[in-house]
């Protein structure tokens, strides 16, 4: 058996979140599908729910082509330009 400390420092680089927005009113909707069934459908309606309550745009919605592997940088370095917050769904 092998243990592993939870705990251990990794090689990789410490990647921060962003800052919480102070408002969701009138902000642009990013949304990233992971092309799973039916995580367009929730994506979508999610989206027009917070579009009801908040306001603002929603962008056209953006694939994953992997639903196992993290998104592309690229994928999302666009999307941060265009999107002041971005909405993820698994489908299944």
């Amino acid at each position: 058996m092998q243990l592993y400390d939870p705990k251990a420092v990794s090689s990789q680089k410490n990647h921060r979140r962003a800052p919480p927005l102070a408002s969701l009113e009138g902000k642009t909707i990013g949304l990233l599908c992971n092309t799973k069934l039916n995580a367009d459908v929730l994506l979508l309606k999610t989206a027009t729910l917070f579009q009801a309550k908040y306001g603002g745009d929603i962008l056209p919605m953006v694939w994953k082509r992997n639903p196992s592997a993290p998104a592309p940088t690229e994928l999302l370095t666009n999307l941060c330009h265009e999107a002041d917050y971005l909405i993820t769904a698994a489908g299944d």
